[in-house]
């Protein structure tokens, strides 16, 4: 198996874990905002932090080609919405670029590397 496989699970997991720790950091370099409550950083913590973190952590306990292929396939779905903001928000097409060049990337290595043989 790759060496790619447990650095992108670790890789995610620290993401994760600096997310889940450090919301309004995240927020701020997302150009993201909490309002009137703090739900956005209850967000960040959950779908970000914590998904990142599970997602990483069991492709790490538990290495199989699957678990290697989903993870492949969570990346394919965040560059996939990001794609679609692209086309229908208007963001800030530089920070992007660069976050859905990152997910994208892996999303094709590690469903490449662990596609059924």
């Amino acid at each position: 198996m790759s060496l790619i496989n447990p650095i992108a699970a670790l890789l995610t997991s620290a993401f994760g874990a600096f997310v889940f720790l450090a919301p309004r950091f995240t927020l701020g370099a997302l150009d993201l905002a909490t309002t009137k409550s703090t739900m956005g950083l209850s967000e960040m913590r959950a779908s970000v932090g914590g998904l990142f973190v599970i997602f990483g952590t069991y492709a790490l306990l538990f290495p199989s080609r699957e678990a290697f292929y989903f993870l492949g396939i969570v990346y394919a779905g965040a560059g996939v919405g990001r794609v679609l903001s692209l086309i229908l928000d208007n963001p800030p097409a530089a920070k992007v670029a660069v976050f859905g060049g990152i997910e994208l990337g892996l999303a094709a290595l590690l469903i490449y590397l662990n596609r059924a043989a």
